[in-house]
């Protein structure tokens, strides 16, 4: 048998007769459905968006393109691909131009191991909803979420200005921040799954909800994963990446044009990504009740994936609509300090009650006992840092403690109001 037979013994059905030009015809054509489908979506979700938004704060929103305003997206990116297309005379001008690149491509890669549909049978051919479901997928989606902090890093370094360095700098230290606890997270679907095929692992929970991994594991994994998905994504209230007040404009500062538009594609992109990962790690992807109608049953499954990962778009909006921005110590110690310790200790507790339940309580004493102890380093570690005595010797004086000169300052605001 060869090789090739062997990976698709484990893989799609497509591949089973080996590879002819039928095979490759069907695989163009599921490349080709995949990308338009993601250029549409990014579309309607800027839509969606600014619509939901405007109902949140009493506004009308886009109302002129088209009916009910959904051809605006589509106007905007027309106007932007005309404009001028700018390069700053300080900056590098081929990383310049190869950082939006590095931003989308990875998001539309991510797409293509993700599993929106059943399997179906066309001219003979069988074969899945999907474009690619290597044995590696979910360390596909991990890395390639590590491959767009590059775009983000080189866009900022090759504009030749501070501003824009500078937010990609903060943009960089907070995606690899949330991808730690992003990881852990990862590691405890596929610890309960036993693969890293996400095809399997949307296999895994199938048979109804009670099957999904958001209740299997605890509904905390989920919880971790959407945070910090929320903070991979530069979405709000994790969007200090972008302040404005602080930043100019963020990382895009210097972009134009279609380089602008594509960075813009980029991070809405990323957020339907993301939710479709988030549906299909914890909530079964297209897997759900499919009525006995002949010639419709792959139809379905389709719909399921579509309804659940446009409820997680729409929290994505919620949120941005609903949360003020966070300041930016209090985001990494909310990664690091909260996040992190989090995803590590859900993680060793499934792995101990997979092995057996007196591994399991065992680790829960453990990891209450680490919890207790990093919750009082945590607390000494604030209270030394307000206080005017230090474990290291400083280095300037500092007359008043920050805490008491916030205190001070907020009596002053609010006897003045």
């Amino acid at each position: 048998m060869s090789s090739l037979h062997v990976l698709a013994s484990n893989g799609d059905q497509l591949y089973f007769a080996g590879v002819n030009w039928a095979v490759l015809l069907i695989v163009v054509i599921k490349v080709v459905i995949s990308f338009s489908v993601c250029m549409g979506a990014v579309t309607l979700m800027i839509w969606f968006e600014r619509k939901a938004i405007s109902d949140m704060q009493s506004r009308i929103g886009p109302n002129r393109a088209g009916p009910w305003g959904i051809l605006q997206s589509l106007a905007d990116g027309i106007k932007l691909f005309f404009k001028e297309d700018l390069i700053p005379d300080k900056g590098d001008r081929f990383v310049f131009k190869l950082a939006p690149y590095l931003s989308v491509v990875p998001a539309l890669l991510v797409f293509t191991v993700i599993p929106v549909g059943g399997i179906v049978t066309v001219a003979g051919h069988t074969f899945q909803l999907q474009v690619a479901d290597p044995p590696i997928g979910i360390l596909l989606v991990l890395a390639m979420s590590a491959i767009g902090v590059y775009g983000i890093l080189l866009a900022g370094w090759s504009s030749g200005s501070k501003y824009p360095l500078i937010s990609s700098v903060r943009a960089s230290a907070q995606m690899i921040s949330y991808e730690a606890a992003l990881g852990m997270t990862v590691v405890t679907v596929v610890l309960i799954t036993g693969s890293l095929s996400t095809r399997t692992i949307v296999d895994a929970q199938g048979g109804g909800a009670w099957h999904w991994n958001v209740l299997r594991l605890g509904i905390v994994p989920f919880v971790l994963f959407m945070i910090a998905g929320v903070a991979e994504t530069n979405r709000p209230p994790f969007d200090v990446v972008e302040a404005e007040s602080e930043l100019v404009g963020g990382f895009n500062t210097e972009y134009s044009s279609i380089r602008f538009a594509l960075f813009y594609l980029a991070e809405f992109l990323n957020t339907i990504t993301m939710s479709a990962i988030i549906v299909t790690l914890f909530f079964g992807g297209p897997s759900g009740w499919i009525p006995p109608i002949p010639h419709l049953e792959w139809l379905f499954p389709i719909l399921w994936f579509l309804i659940k990962t446009v409820i997680f778009c729409f929290i994505f909006v919620w949120l941005r609509g609903a949360l003020p921005r966070l300041r930016y110590d209090r985001l990494m110690d909310l990664g690091w300090k909260r996040l992190i310790p989090a995803s590590l200790a859900w993680m060793l507790l499934v792995a101990g009650f997979l092995i057996s339940a007196w591994w399991g309580v065992g680790l829960a004493v453990a990891v209450i006992a680490g919890a207790i102890v990093l919750s009082r380093s945590f607390r000494l570690g604030g209270e030394l840092a307000e206080a005017d005595r230090a474990v290291l010797p400083t280095l300037g004086t500092r007359p008043v403690p920050p805490r008491l000169l916030r205190e001070s300052t907020d009596g002053e605001e609010g006897g003045n109001l």
